[in-house]
């Protein structure tokens, strides 16, 4: 029918993988046990706080400042599941900017090593807007936010 159609227009997922020089397990470390320090690594991260529980277990809230296409905005994160033995972690985003314009919005990060040193992130974030055009930022930028997070983790990491 054409009211499936319209939802499906409405959902969507967007992924993308990025090299990193820094090991898996010190890159997935700074986003289990180090996420306070992002606004000191990444200028696109203006502030963070605890909202509810604290950084790194599951059911905690953050708030956070970042801008994306040219725009300060806020959301807040919470941690729906931690799989430590895969360095993956999913994130929930709403409330603030993301809550105008999706229904959900769901981040996923996993942290791979690569056999020669390096590793790879993979970052995917699966959607659902509430109406197809939306006036804040697209599934796309997000994702180049989260692209380029990465790239100055891995630049911070590989400094220290």
């Amino acid at each position: 029918t054409i009211l499936e159609s319209i939802d499906m227009s409405l959902t969507g997922k967007v992924e993308s993988e990025t090299d990193i020089e820094a090991t898996a397990a010190k890159f997935y470390n700074v986003f289990r046990k180090q996420l306070e320090h992002l606004p000191n690594i990444s200028p696109d991260i203006h502030g963070n706080s605890v909202h509810e529980g604290d950084w790194e277990n599951i059911g905690s809230v953050k708030h956070w400042e970042f801008t994306i296409e040219g725009k300060k905005v806020s959301a807040k994160e919470k941690i729906e599941a931690v799989d430590d033995e895969n360095k993956t972690l999913t994130y929930s985003i709403f409330d603030g900017e993301v809550g105008e314009d999706y229904k959900s919005f769901k981040g996923t990060i996993q942290v791979i090593d690569k056999e020669h040193g390096g590793g790879i992130v993979k970052w995917t974030f699966e959607y659902e807007k509430i109406k197809e055009d939306i006036t804040g930022a697209s599934p796309e930028s997000y994702l180049a936010l989260a692209e380029k997070v990465t790239k100055d983790i891995d630049a911070h990491l590989v400094k220290e």
